[in-house]
């Protein structure tokens, strides 16, 4: 009887810690976001389509597509994976020796990297700008590429410690490094514009890099770093091996789909790539708040658990059935509000100036056919996470080449019929079959997801939601004939007023259905206000 109720306690503590950790990742994302958005806000406003603004693209071209095929892709298939198993053995001195080997070569390797992008820039600029670039760009371009190369260095230390910190389970510091790296380009763009120009969104970036890296310190403390260069230990072996896959992938989609993408998107009319941006824009929002922040919180966990065989395997169920109730309890009615308020929403964001009530309808309905992926997406992201935690890359990566054709074949059979909005549909087919095989392979591996009620928490979250998107189209139906166009306080209204209490309305039926999830929700708010009063 008693080890009952210990595993019960255990499952409940679980319940909360991923709850708390998906509230701040999320928390996190959604504050990165919206100053990513304002960075470009700003950026649009002082500079305008200037000689600047295109030598500043151009110029962290190359520092971020270096960071994402060498370094991010490391952080959740290999770093946090293999950093969790070792502090899941209570062996910190190997830890900490591990960390000090991974220190050691992102010092060396990206400063031997900088050093070669400084020495190189007119070079590497003139391969990666267009031959139609004028050379007052590309000179531009090449200034402000020494300034931003050098990012380079600290935001592979970043990845490094960060980390370490998701394998240690404090989320907090890294949740939020995102938010300081493009606050810092913010202020620094505002303050000194004016002086330097586009200079300062350079020097921004540099600092903002820096920025992100310093703010870990806090949740470094009682971590004892070494100085010695023990690039031999075995666990750099290992994560080494785990992302040769993923660097595949990494570049598959780099080199193939991402070119693929724009050229027919090119294709299909003016403005149509800037449509396409603009909807996975406001995609990224509900994929940063639920499917990213539920992915990141379980995964130092699922590693953890992943290295036991039977207990192990157990709880490894309990906590992918969680995090699966968990994103199907919020993405769903994430994916209806949007189908619903997706013109308010883009009217609000995006029709100022030259962006007409025409452009508002092309990528409203651009993101209403992304948002059919977004559900298949989450559960997806989760999916290839778990994979990761069982130090399998190779599969995730198998499964990518394969829905990736998918994806190419969708698009060129809608093309004809369909333009742009082949691109959107066919991104949507590849979520949907990525997740279906995933999720069929991982389940035959693991021997299923028995007592998880993950179809009886997407039925409630899914009759819950269609009642709110009825409510909200309702509202809109009230709302919209009474008020102006394209006036910012109207479109608030719309978004804030009529969205937020569908929002409402949702988790307060959803609690009446019985959505565990959202119940947690609301004896959170419930406790915290009985200690409060």
């Amino acid at each position: 009887m008693s080890v009952s109720v210990t595993s019960s306690e255990n499952a409940t503590v679980e319940v909360h810690r991923v709850a708390r950790a998906t509230a701040v990742i999320a928390f996190g994302n959604i504050t990165s976001r919206i100053l990513g958005l304002a960075r470009e806000t700003i950026l649009s406003y002082l500079f305008g389509a200037s000689v600047a603004v295109d030598a500043f693209k151009i110029a962290t071209i190359v520092p971020r597509g270096l960071y994402d095929l060498l370094i991010g892709g490391h952080v959740n298939s290999a770093l946090v994976p293999v950093l969790s198993e070792y502090a899941e053995k209570e062996d910190r001195d190997n830890l900490w020796q591990l960390i000090s080997a991974l220190l050691w070569i992102a010092v060396v390797g990206m400063a031997l990297l900088v050093v070669g992008i400084e020495l190189a820039a007119p070079y590497i600029i003139r391969v990666v700008a267009s031959d139609e670039v004028t050379p007052e760009i590309l000179d531009e371009a090449t200034v402000l590429l020494r300034i931003t190369a050098p990012a380079l260095f600290f935001l592979s230390l970043f990845a490094v410690v960060s980390s370490l910190l998701y394998a240690l389970r404090r989320f907090t510091w890294p949740a939020f490094a995102a938010s300081a790296f493009n606050l810092t380009i913010v202020a620094m763009t505002v303050a000194f514009a004016q002086q330097i120009g586009i200079t300062a969104a350079a020097l921004g970036w540099l600092l903002g890099a820096i920025v992100q890296l310093v703010i870990q310190w806090p949740g470094l403390q009682g971590i004892h770093l070494q100085l010695h260069f023990l690039w031999r230990h075995p666990g750099v072996r290992t994560i080494a091996l785990l992302y040769v896959p993923v660097m595949f992938s990494l570049v598959l989609d780099v080199l193939i789909n991402r070119p693929f993408s724009y050229n027919l998107a090119s294709r299909t009319g003016e403005g149509s790539i800037a449509y396409m941006e603009w909807a996975t824009t406001l995609v990224q929002f509900p994929q940063g708040l639920v499917a990213t922040a539920v992915s990141i919180a379980v995964l130092p966990t699922l590693s953890r658990q992943a290295t036991y065989k039977d207990r192990g395997l157990a709880e490894f169920k309990d906590t992918l059935g969680l995090g699966l109730r968990l994103s199907l309890a919020l993405i769903i009615p994430a994916t209806i509000g949007l189908i619903v308020f997706a013109a308010p929403i883009v009217a609000l964001v995006f029709e100022h100036g030259e962006f007409t009530s025409a452009d508002t309808l092309i990528t409203a309905k651009a993101l209403r056919l992304y948002m059919l992926g977004l559900p298949f997406a989450a559960l997806d992201l989760l999916l290839v996470y778990s994979f990761y935690a069982r130090q399998d890359t190779l599969t995730p990566a198998a499964v990518g080449v394969v829905s990736l054709v998918a994806y190419m074949v969708t698009v060129l059979v809608l093309l004809d019929s369909a333009g742009l909005y082949a691109l959107m549909i066919a991104d949507s087919v590849k979520h949907c079959l990525h997740a279906s095989i995933s999720g069929w392979l991982l389940l035959r591996r693991i021997g299923g997801l028995s007592h998880q009620r993950l179809v009886e928490t997407a039925g409630k979250a899914m009759i819950a939601a269609l009642v709110m998107g009825l409510v909200g189209k309702g509202m809109l139906y009230l709302l919209e004939p009474s008020f102006g166009d394209s006036k910012l306080v109207d479109e608030l209204v719309l978004v804030v007023g009529a969205g937020g209490a569908s929002g409402v309305f949702y988790l307060f039926l959803a609690d009446r259905l019985g959505v565990e999830e959202i119940q947690l929700f609301f004896k959170k708010i419930r406790q915290k206000l009985a200690a409060r009063y």
